[in-house]
C-alpha cells in the first residue's frame, strides 16, 4: 500500500512539473497582438482558410491567372537566416531537462528577402536582420551566400542586404505603390515556417493604414488578406504582373499566424529607403514642417469650433525653417491633399511624404477660409534629430520660442518617444535644451556633431530651462 502510495505521489508530482514546464515554456497567450512576421518556428495545422478557397475561386473566375506573376517572382525572394553567438534559448522541453546552455551560433531567427538588382542588392527588414553576427542567404536554387549589411532604417524596419555571387541574379522590379487601388489582387512571396518559394494570393485591403497606437514610427503600411506567416517577414508583395508593390512585414494574430490582416511597407517608401542608403549612407527625409492634428471625431474637439470641414489635416503649428512656413502655408489652414493624394488620416500625409526628399517639390492642397488653393512647397531636409539615449526627438528653436522660454540659445524638445516617458515627463515638451555634454548648442547641427563622437555606452549630460527659466542638469549613464 506505501508503496502504491509512492508511486501515486510520485506520478502527481511529474504531472505538476510537466504542467509548469508547459506554462513556462510552450504554451503562448491568446491575445491579439501585431506580430512581426519572422523567426519561424513550424506548427502545422490542417484547417485551410475558407476565405482565400473563395478568394482563389474568385480569381479563376474573372480570368486572372497568377502564375506567370508567380514564376517570375520566386527566383527573386530569398530565405534570410540571423545566425547569432551566445547561449541558445530554450525551446523544447527535452533542451531544458538537458541543460546544456553553453556559448555556441545558433539560428535565431529567419525571414525573407527580396532580390531587387542582379548584382546581389536585396531589401528585407530590419527584425529579420537585428543582432546578427552573420547573415546568411539562401536563393531558389538552394545556393547560399554570406551576405552583407549595408544600411537600415530602424524607424521604417527596412534594411538593405548586399550579397556576392559569380553571376547575374533574378530580381523583382519596383512598383509604383501609389499607383495601386484597393480591391487589387497581390501575391505574397516568401519562406513561412522555413517552407520555401511559397506563393500566396489575396487583395489589396487597405492603403496608408497606421497599426501603431502610440505613433513614434509614423508608419504607413499597405494591408492585405494575402496569407503572411511567420518567416514572411522581409519577403515581396507583388501585383499580377510580378512587380514589387510592398515589402511584407506585419500581421494582425490572435495566435502569432495569418488570419486575415497582413501589413507590407509600400514599395514606393522602401526604394527611396534604399536609394538613399546607396546614396548617402543614411536616410535623406525630406519634411512639410507642418504640426496639427486630423480632422475627425475624436479630434474635432480640440479643433476651433467654426470648422466645418470633416476630412483634412488642420495646420496648428509651423516648423521653424520648415518649407510649409517658408511657401506660406498658415495656421488654421487645412490641408485636403498633396499631389492629389486626399489627405483623410495622419498616415496618408506621412506615408506619402516618406518616399519624397528633401528639395522635393510637392503641390499642397489647402482650405483656407472656405476657399481651396494649392501652394508649391519644397521639402527641406528634417531638421529633427533623434536622441535614443535620453528618449526625445530635438527641433531648431524659433525666436518666439527661446524668448518664451527666457532662452538666448538652445533646441527645443518636441516630442518624447513612448507612451510611458510622454504620460511621465509630459511637460518636458517644448523646453528648451541649452548645453549637451557642458557644450553650448544653438542648433540640432551642435547637437549631431556631439552626439557623432560619443559611442552609444557614454554616459550624457544636458541642461534645460524649466518653465521659470531655471536651468536644470541632469546625467545618463
Amino acid at each position: 500500500m506505501k508503496k502504491l502510495t509512492s508511486l501515486f505521489l510520485m506520478a502527481v508530482l511529474g504531472g505538476l512539473f510537466s504542467l509548469t514546464v508547459y506554462k513556462f515554456f510552450l504554451e503562448e497567450d491568446q491575445k491579439v497582438v501585431y506580430q512581426l512576421a519572422n523567426n519561424p518556428q513550424p506548427q502545422y495545422q490542417s484547417t485551410v482558410p475558407i476565405q482565400h478557397a473563395v478568394n482563389y475561386a474568385n480569381a479563376a473566375a474573372s480570368g486572372i491567372d497568377f502564375t506567370e506573376a508567380a514564376e517570375r517572382t520566386v527566383n527573386g525572394v530569398v530565405h534570410v537566416s540571423n545566425v547569432q553567438e551566445g547561449r541558445k534559448p530554450v525551446t523544447s522541453y527535452q533542451e531544458f531537462i538537458r541543460g546544456n546552455r553553453s556559448s555556441q551560433e545558433y539560428t535565431a531567427g529567419a525571414g525573407s528577402g527580396v532580390i531587387i538588382t542582379p548584382d546581389g542588392f536585396i531589401i528585407t527588414n530590419n527584425h529579420v536582420i537585428e543582432g546578427a553576427k552573420k547573415l546568411e542567404v539562401k536563393l531558389n536554387n538552394n545556393r547560399v551566400y554570406e551576405a552583407e549589411i549595408i544600411g537600415t532604417d530602424i524607424n521604417a524596419d527596412i534594411a538593405l542586404l548586399k550579397v556576392n555571387a559569380d553571376e547575374e541574379l533574378p530580381y523583382i522590379p519596383f512598383a509604383d505603390s501609389d499607383a495601386v487601388q484597393i480591391g487589387e489582387w497581390v501575391l505574397a512571396v516568401g519562406n513561412p515556417f522555413n517552407l520555401t518559394s511559397t506563393v500566396t494570393a489575396g487583395i489589396i485591403s487597405a492603403k496608408a493604414r497606421d497599426i501603431n497606437n502610440y505613433d513614434t514610427q509614423n508608419q504607413s503600411f499597405i494591408q492585405t488578406d494575402a496569407a503572411i506567416n511567420p518567416g514572411n517577414s522581409g519577403g515581396a508583395l507583388v501585383n499580377t504582373n510580378g512587380e514589387l508593390v510592398g515589402i511584407n512585414t506585419a500581421i494582425t494574430s490572435y495566435t502569432g499566424s495569418y488570419v486575415g490582416y497582413a501589413f507590407a511597407v509600400p514599395s514606393n517608401n522602401a526604394r527611396k529607403i534604399v536609394e538613399d542608403i546607396m546614396e548617402f549612407g543614411s536616410v535623406q527625409k525630406g519634411i512639410l514642417g507642418v504640426e496639427g492634428n486630423i480632422i475627425s471625431p475624436e479630434t474635432i474637439k480640440i479643433l476651433p469650433p467654426s470648422l466645418e470641414e470633416t476630412e483634412g489635416f488642420y495646420v496648428g503649428n509651423l516648423t521653424y525653417g520648415g518649407g510649409a512656413e517658408k511657401s506660406g502655408i498658415k495656421k488654421g489652414d487645412i490641408i485636403k491633399s498633396v499631389d492629389n493624394i486626399k489627405i483623410s488620416k495622419f498616415s496618408d500625409l506621412t506615408g506619402y511624404l516618406d518616399s519624397k526628399s528633401p528639395n522635393d517639390i510637392v503641390q499642397v492642397k489647402i482650405k483656407r477660409e472656405g476657399r481651396d488653393q494649392i501652394i508649391p512647397v519644397t521639402l527641406v531636409k528634417s531638421p529633427v534629430v533623434r536622441i535614443s539615449k535620453l528618449g526625445i526627438e530635438v527641433k531648431n528653436a524659433s525666436p518666439d520660442e527661446l524668448k518664451a522660454n527666457n532662452a538666448k540659445n538652445g533646441v527645443v524638445i518636441s516630442r518624447l518617444l513612448t507612451p510611458q516617458l510622454a504620460q511621465r515627463y509630459g511637460g518636458l515638451k517644448g523646453r528648451v535644451i541649452t548645453e549637451i555634454d557642458d557644450q553650448e548648442i544653438t542648433s540640432t547641427e551642435d547637437v549631431q556633431n556631439i552626439l557623432s563622437k560619443k559611442d552609444s555606452a557614454d554616459p550624457i549630460s544636458f541642461v534645460f530651462l524649466d518653465q521659470d527659466g531655471e536651468r536644470n542638469r541632469f546625467v545618463f549613464d
